[in-house]
């Protein structure tokens, strides 16, 4: 399959839109699972709240957040894709560059010395672009995630040493939550990356925290693990918004990669409760939009 870089640079643009403006279904099902299990009067009345913005957001075709986030485009090249990487990339700049300019989008994105935006949503090295492969045939998958400041604010990075096990893990997680408090936009999705390098272990955390909602970690201890620091978690009474209550996290989810053996990184990437997102999938039959 060759890939048409005109369809690819106006899927970047639409799937910048869609996420800011629709909420993945799996987002929405955890704020019932939660509103259900809350036992805190004014938890559930800030659960509400937060639920008819979704329905206002979507009924009136408006932005979910003020906050237009930094953009980060996931590729996914198929087998027997051809497509030449430097004009992919450029087609999804150009994508996102027309998101910001034709719809209009805040831009949130500037120099980090300067200041100066150059109210695109990009700039040096952004919108941050991942390409990955995979051996799904003939397919070619864009994930679209703006990633707010109130949620990215709030990512640590430790070396742990080795010595000291699975509860420094533990401790350096429930820690991270308790420092963020309100400020990630409670109830949140918890990313924790394990082992690798200190970037790879920080890119671990970014990729569990936008992983949908309802899937494991792929190795069984980190799914364990997964399951532990989400009931603890949602033991802290940081609660919606940070005001208390029983609903400070739709989940933790745990990515691992294998590590030195005399380190042990751990970091914690939060998403806010606006965990938006957007895919398009390219495939010989057509372009599907989902999540």
């Amino acid at each position: 399959m060759k890939v048409d870089l005109a369809a690819v640079e106006e899927a970047a643009k639409e799937l910048y839109i869609r996420a800011l403006k629709v909420l993945p279904p799996d987002i929405k099902s955890g704020f019932d699972r939660l509103a259900a299990q809350e036992s805190v009067p004014r938890a559930r009345d800030v659960l509400a709240t937060m639920v008819t913005n979704i329905k206002v957001a979507e009924d009136t075709d408006n932005l979910l957040c003020q906050d237009t986030g930094v953009p980060i485009y996931n590729v996914t090249i198929g087998a027997g894709v051809q497509v030449e990487g430097h004009a992919l990339k450029a087609a999804i700049r150009r994508g996102c560059e027309r998101a910001t300019r034709e719809h209009p989008l805040r831009s949130s994105v500037v120099h980090p010395l300067t200041r100066k935006n150059q109210h695109t949503s990009c700039g040096i090295h952004v919108p941050v672009i991942h390409i990955d492969f995979s051996d799904a045939p003939q397919t070619l998958e864009i994930e679209m995630v703006p990633k707010g400041s109130g949620s990215e604010n709030n990512s640590f990075l430790k070396m742990a040493i080795p010595a000291e096990g699975v509860d420094a893990i533990k401790t350096f997680v429930i820690d991270c939550v308790v420092n963020a408090g309100g400020k990630t936009c409670p109830p949140t999705i918890v990313g924790v990356g394990l082992g690798g390098t200190s970037d790879l272990c920080v890119a671990l955390a970014k990729r569990a925290a936008t992983r949908e909602l309802g899937s494991r970690c792929s190795d069984p201890e980190g799914a364990k693990l997964e399951e532990e620091l989400s009931a603890a978690v949602n033991r802290l009474g940081v609660g919606p918004q940070g005001l208390g209550g029983d609903a400070t996290a739709f989940a933790v989810h745990v990515e691992l990669a294998a590590t030195h053996i005399t380190m042990n990184p751990i970091a914690v990437n939060m998403q806010c409760h606006s965990a938006r997102r957007a895919k398009a999938t390219f495939t010989p039959a057509g372009l599907v939009y989902g999540f």
